[in-house]
């Protein structure tokens, strides 16, 4: 048994096989799931694990370059917005488009991970960088 790290053997083994430029979502409760996109659920209860946790020990793992956000999180959860930001500290760029073209944008991803957040578009999509 793994004393440490990712713990979730689904997201473990999908984090392991991640390349450069590839894409993981880290969504709320109610982010959809595209058709034939593995859905790593870790969602226990309305609010746990937040998204906020759930993004703090990815980013502990993987190697992140970008990232791409929906435009309304601006106005809709600037607390989210600046959780995130701090978290992602000034290294990684930051992309912002529509809700829709997020959504869209998760057809591309390797996983969707859902977590049990209940706020307004906690969602991301984080691409992975290269450590050489």
């Amino acid at each position: 048994m793994k004393k440490n790290g990712l713990l979730n053997s689904q997201l473990s083994k999908v984090v392991d096989d991640l390349g450069h430029t590839d894409l993981i979502a880290i969504g709320d409760l109610g982010l959809p799931v595209p058709k034939d996109i593995k859905k790593i659920d870790l969602a226990l209860k309305i609010g746990s694990p937040s998204f906020k946790e759930v993004l703090e020990e990815y980013l502990t793992h993987v190697l992140v370059e970008k990232v791409y956000l929906a435009e309304e999180i601006k106005s809709q959860n600037p607390q989210q917005l600046e959780t995130i930001k701090e978290l992602l500290g000034d290294t990684i760029s930051i992309e912002f488009m529509t809700h829709e073209t997020l959504k869209e944008k998760t057809k591309e991803v390797k996983a969707v991970v859902r977590t049990g957040e209940d706020t307004a578009y906690s969602n991301i999509i984080l691409q992975s960088g290269v450590i050489i």
